[in-house]
């Protein structure tokens, strides 16, 4: 739970690109292939879940496996978190703009 959790949480920026973008496209493109308007808002929507639920996850999984944890300055951390996760979604709404993003349907018209 815990390797899942870090995996998805914004404690490892490096995986957004392999993990949390295309689990955002996904859902993204579930929800516009109802109503295509809502493609980037659900982009959007879709990665912060995915870092949330990461969070809680991670959070869930290492209060299993430790009993006590060290103080850590938690204020700092999430901070720092919080502008990683600005800063990706704002790369996200930039690849929307330019189109590299888009909803499925409009990748399978050019073809």
């Amino acid at each position: 739970m815990a390797t899942i959790g870090f995996w998805l949480s914004p404690l490892s920026w490096w995986n957004d690109a392999f993990v949390n973008i295309p689990l955002a496209l996904a859902f993204a493109w579930l929800v516009s292939f109802f109503y295509k308007p809502a493609f980037t808002a659900s982009v959007i929507l879709g990665y912060w879940l995915t870092n949330v639920l990461g969070l809680v996850l991670l959070h869930k999984g290492t209060r299993k496996i430790i009993s006590e944890k060290p103080a850590v300055d938690w204020r700092r951390e999430l901070l720092q978190d919080a502008i990683v996760s600005l800063i990706y979604t704002g790369v996200i709404v930039i690849l929307i703009k330019s189109g590299l993003l888009k909803p499925l349907a409009g990748y399978l018209a050019n073809q």
